[in-house]
């Protein structure tokens, strides 16, 4: 079984395009008719994303941590006990491409860390800020982004690697390091594609979003 871990903190706007895609995703022929769950932990929602979630069939989990990182452990943990031989993150405000999986998998290493491309730019992330963004980021083989939206990693090398700690951000980078620590092989690789948004009220405080908005701050 293949498992598709998504943690949510109030995403209301967010969440119908994400299952829709997650479950595209999952429903790949390539796939060869393997399992996928996809898994919505819940964090601290005050909004509709728990009416939201219900309305498909997916797996949901509610807690109340206000933490991506426990958010994240206690979702794959619950995916390795479910069986699942390969757990691939995403977020809730991102839209994994209908291959994701079958990308994933094909490049055959322990993990893979995957590159995000970024659509409907917030209306204070001007030109210049695009420019620079676009500048900086490496949409290419062997890049060095580590995105939790756009991360897949074996059971195996998971558990090896101790899995994610209860970091407020950063939790993805901290599970690459163990990995890499415990010689695992790790893919690089833009060939797994996902769409995320520019939105700059980032729900990790040091997360994607206070980057972007960096980004838009500096002269």
């Amino acid at each position: 079984m293949i498992g598709i871990l998504i943690p949510a903190h109030n995403e209301e706007d967010w969440l119908d395009d994400c299952l829709c895609a997650a479950l595209r995703a999952g429903d790949h022929p390539l796939l060869a008719g393997e399992p996928v769950e996809i898994l919505v932990v819940l964090d601290s929602c005050t909004d509709r994303s728990a009416h939201i979630v219900s309305q498909y069939p997916v797996l949901a989990l509610s807690i109340d941590a206000r933490n991506v990182g426990q958010a994240r452990a206690i979702g794959a943990q619950q995916l390795l006990e479910r069986g699942a031989r390969w757990i691939s993150c995403s977020d809730a405000d991102s839209r994994v491409a209908e291959d994701w999986l079958v990308a994933q998998l094909g490049l055959g290493m322990d993990a893979v860390c995957g590159t995000v491309t970024v659509e409907r730019w917030h209306e204070s992330f001007d030109e210049v800020a695009q420019i620079r963004y676009q500048r900086d980021y490496q949409a290419c083989e062997g890049h060095r982004h580590i995105h939790g939206a756009n991360l897949g990693v074996s059971a195996q090398a998971y558990v090896r690697a101790g899995g994610f700690e209860p970091l407020p951000c950063d939790e993805d980078v901290q599970l690459v390091r163990q990995l890499e620590r415990c010689g695992a092989s790790i893919a690089w690789s833009h060939r797994p594609q996902v769409i995320t948004s520019a939105r700059l009220d980032s729900r990790a405080r040091g997360g994607f979003g206070d980057y972007l908005r960096h980004l838009a701050q500096t002269e």
